[in-house]
């Protein structure tokens, strides 16, 4: 046993009571642990999950602070159990670190405290695989820092899922929601070429952006293109491509891929987006991928839903990854 790493971080803002004799059939709430004062052995722990309650940098009005808490209060009603895959997810070891702690005000200091508990997550138990709840897709760009902050010798690509580029220029909006890939790419932490982005469609991206993407050298693949190939055989294209020139590949999911029928909770939500089957589909391919090693979830605003639907479809995101990772 070892001090509490987390200064950082805020104990998880909801906390079930565990029923300690029950061994099978579990409810997530009574699979994910949280830790006390004094930490566990780490090499028997296989998922980190990691609040980052962060809207304040969002360009549209946004509540996607409070999804971290959201998405523990439903998870009580998700079973470990897949039925469709066969899989239990209790044979992981998955604990809640908290939420990191936000500033009032300052949004520089909270972004350098995202950044600073990736650094230390990969340092106190890098055995773990980061799973991270948002909060707006500024976020991506800081833990993605953090990581190469940890691991600089290693090259670092990006899979998006997400119904924008998010390559809006940081001179104009900083380090906003709209701005972490162009963020990732200007600061130099990542290469164009290494993102692969699926989802993308319809009204809803500037051409300047588009021209900004083919310049870097970005991949990126509609939901037009998706649906024609297969959602799939897109996935698994990406993949390929990126495990043959990445060290690690990063999954970051905007949950306004989502269709807006599907998912009203997203601030920036649209019509022509994924259906929840694709996107459970398409992380758990990612899941099942050995260098895929972290992943977010972004960009929903539990104020917004209705009938706790985007916010249980988060949650089957989370699953689903985890799924594909005890395929592994």
């Amino acid at each position: 046993m070892t001090a509490y790493p987390y200064p950082m971080l805020d104990r998880p803002g909801m906390i079930w009571t565990k029923q300690t004799d029950k061994r099978a059939d579990l409810k997530v709430h009574e699979w994910i642990e949280t830790l006390g004062d004094e930490t566990p052995d780490w090499s028997s722990i296989d998922i980190a999950i990691l609040g980052v309650p962060l809207s304040k940098s969002s360009i549209s009005t946004s509540a996607a602070s409070e999804n971290p808490d959201a998405m523990r209060k439903v998870w009580k009603s998700f079973s470990t159990y897949n039925l469709d895959e066969g899989i239990d997810l209790a044979q992981l070891k998955a604990v809640d670190l908290g939420d990191v702690r936000q500033h009032v005000i300052d949004i520089a200091y909270t972004h350098q405290q995202i950044s600073e508990v990736m650094t230390a997550m990969r340092k106190h138990h890098p055995n773990t695989l980061p799973v991270a709840m948002g909060g707006d897709h500024s976020i991506t760009a800081m833990l993605v820092k953090g990581w190469r902050k940890a691991h600089p010798e290693e090259t670092v690509g990006i899979l998006q899922l997400d119904t924008h580029f998010d390559l809006r220029d940081l001179s104009e909006l900083g380090p906003a929601n709209g701005t972490p890939i162009r963020n990732l790419i200007e600061s130099r932490t990542i290469e164009g070429k290494h993102v692969h982005n699926i989802g993308l469609h319809g009204f809803f991206n500037a051409k300047e952006l588009k021209d900004y993407a083919d310049e870097v050298g970005l991949h990126y693949t509609t939901m037009k293109q998706a649906r024609k190939k297969g959602m799939a055989a897109v996935v698994t294209s990406a993949l390929a491509h990126l495990s043959g020139q990445v060290d690690t590949i990063y999954l970051t999911v905007d949950m306004d891929v989502l269709d807006i029928t599907q998912n009203p909770a997203a601030p920036a939500a649209t019509p022509g987006g994924m259906y929840t089957e694709e996107l459970f589909e398409a992380v758990q391919l990612a899941g099942e991928h050995p260098k895929v090693k972290a992943m977010d979830i972004v960009c929903l605003d539990p104020r917004k839903d209705v009938g706790d639907m985007a916010v249980k479809s988060a949650v089957h995101v989370m699953l689903s990854f985890l799924t594909g990772y005890c395929k592994r």
